[in-house]
């Protein structure tokens, strides 16, 4: 897949970034559980928390194609960084553009887009996963537009974000509002204690009496569901990217282990056992690649593209945790160690396979996709 000449300065770019700022970073902010401000801030100066956002709407117009292997870098530096971009951009920000009224998009994609502030999708409650048609939360009509109440669990940026895109229910059915930080009655649970992506911060969102203007219902009220699944497409190109950059940023560290380390009179890479672990993880990480660029592609062309972002999705995701495993097991005792990093890769891979819809819920989407 080409890229264009400004698709191509731009990962230039990005590169360099990921190695002088993100990499240097990236331990320190997964031990101390620490929101990366300066990342993203760093980010934000390049115009990359709005990639895919028209520049007459503050972001930087590029193209999905450009957006994906950009998270691919910012990810093999610090998969925490990027699930917070990967998730700004490509929910709150892409459903905004496609449902947003203008004033809407005047108010909320500026910002956002210029990386001044951070959105948040807030679809996940503690009784309604995969299943978000049976949601709870409700948004009732008062004077003037809604009152929400509820909890969502689960929101990645929740109490960092500016801007959070809420599902609840209405007498129509489910809808979607624009809720911002600093209105009243909404408050944050902790940061949850997680498994990996320490400092992509995920709690819970508390809604209590949130009154919610009318201008700020997105789009048609009882539509939100199909806009949130919308939003999901675009979401899962970005958690599959994400995958791929995961597991490309642990075999980089495996291959150059393989390269240095000798056991029983010469280097790793020369014994066959090890040879084919790093073939099989250049194979995984190529074909997902290939997958994710495929699903970007449609998205650019603005064509149908649920079949190829849950395909690229449950591969990418199934192959970040094969390939960080198999790290892991190149680097022997040192890859159980912190100071290697291949670990974290480990720990961070795994939620690719649940968030944004588990790869059970992909396979189901897959299939129904076949025959639609």
């Amino acid at each position: 897949m080409v890229l264009t000449s400004e698709g191509r300065l731009v990962l230039e770019t990005v590169r360099k970034v990921a190695r002088e700022v993100l990499w240097p970073l990236a331990p320190e902010y997964d031990r101390e559980a620490k929101y990366p401000w300066p990342q993203l801030r760093a980010l934000a100066e390049l115009g990359l928390l709005g990639m895919t956002t028209p520049e007459e709407w503050g972001g930087a117009g590029l193209d999905s194609v450009t957006w994906a292997l950009v998270l691919e870098e910012i990810a093999a530096a610090d998969p925490s960084v990027a699930g917070i971009v990967s998730v700004t951009s490509g929910l709150p920000q892409y459903m905004l553009l496609r449902f947003g009224t203008e004033e809407q998009k005047r108010r909320f994609l500026p910002p956002l887009a210029r990386g001044e502030w951070i959105g948040a999708f807030c679809l996940t409650e503690p009784h309604a996963g995969s299943d978000p048609a049976s949601l709870r939360a409700e948004a009732r009509r008062v004077p003037g537009g809604y009152e929400l109440w509820g909890v969502k669990s689960w929101i990645t940026s929740a109490g960092q974000a500016h801007l959070y895109v809420v599902m609840a229910r209405t007498e129509k059915g489910i809808s979607a509002f624009l809720v911002e930080r600093d209105a009243p009655g909404l408050s944050f649970g902790k940061p949850e204690e997680k498994m990996g992506l320490h400092a992509a911060h995920t709690a819970e969102v508390r809604l209590e009496g949130v009154f919610v203007p009318q201008e700020n219902l997105l789009g048609e009220e009882g539509r939100g569901l199909a806009y949130a699944l919308a939003g999901l497409d675009s979401g899962r190109v970005g958690v599959a990217a994400q995958a791929v950059g995961i597991a490309r940023g642990a075999y980089e560290i495996a291959r150059a282990y393989a390269e240095e380390r000798e056991q029983f009179g010469k280097k790793l890479k020369e014994h066959q056992a090890i040879a084919f672990k790093l073939a099989d993880m250049h194979v995984r990480i190529a074909a997902a690649r290939a997958l994710v660029l495929e699903a970007a592609r449609k998205k650019d062309q603005g064509e149908r593209f649920t079949l190829e972002a849950s395909t690229a999705k449950l591969f990418a995701s199934e192959a970040a945790v094969a390939v960080t495993r198999e790290a892991v097991q190149v680097l022997g005792g040192y890859g159980y160690h912190r100071d290697y990093r291949v670990e974290r890769y480990y720990r961070d891979a795994k939620v690719t396979e649940i968030y944004e819809g588990t790869s059970e819920i992909q396979r189901l989407v897959i299939a129904r996709e076949l025959y639609r």
